[in-house]
């Protein structure tokens, strides 16, 4: 078992090749890693990986958006942020430097919508803003603060806007924030 744990077959290789903005060596070291994350009690190919263990990943550690990259790139039925190997493929391949802005874009966007509601309002805002400054008395903004930023933020955005003040993910992150 050792050595071809990580090993996947040239086919399926070629294959996420073409599906991904990744190299060979990049899926390969996916693999790697993905099959040292795997439950070996579930046995060596178990199909998920749990939230809490690609949390762990130092990629992903220290960012304020870990849990909600996990559930937007989840497919899980139980919602729970799970991923699979594909999953984490797509993961990989959103971020890498080779994907392009309008992947980038769409990613991010359903990242930054809280929600999942298809847009980004207020309360998205907020979430997103707490995330980046923290959220303890020190660094929270107050809710003037809060308040003035999102209604400057809409008004610089060039969306398109629902009669509610929400906007669309139309051209929204080629802002410069």
């Amino acid at each position: 078992m050792g050595g071809t744990s990580s090993k996947l077959p040239k086919d399926l290789l070629s294959e996420y090749q073409e599906l991904t903005f990744l190299t060979k060596q990049e899926i390969l070291m996916a693999h790697k890693i993905f099959s040292e994350l795997q439950d070996r009690e579930n046995g060596p190919y178990s199909s998920r990986v749990s939230m809490e263990k690609v949390l762990t990943l130092p990629e992903l550690k220290s960012n304020p958006f870990r849990k909600r990259i996990c559930h937007v790139f989840s497919t899980s039925d139980m919602k729970d942020g799970s991923l699979s190997f594909e999953d984490f493929l797509d993961l990989l391949s959103a971020f890498s430097d080779s994907a392009t802005l309008e992947i980038k874009s769409h990613y991010a966007f359903r990242i930054f919508d809280f929600d999942d509601d298809g847009t980004l309002d207020a309360r998205d805002l907020e979430k997103l803003v707490n995330s980046l400054t923290g959220e303890t008395d020190d660094t929270r903004l107050t809710a003037e603060e809060m308040r003035q930023l999102i209604s400057n933020f809409i008004q610089d955005c060039v969306v398109k806007f629902t009669p509610n003040g929400s906007c669309f993910p139309v051209r929204i992150f080629h802002l410069r924030l």
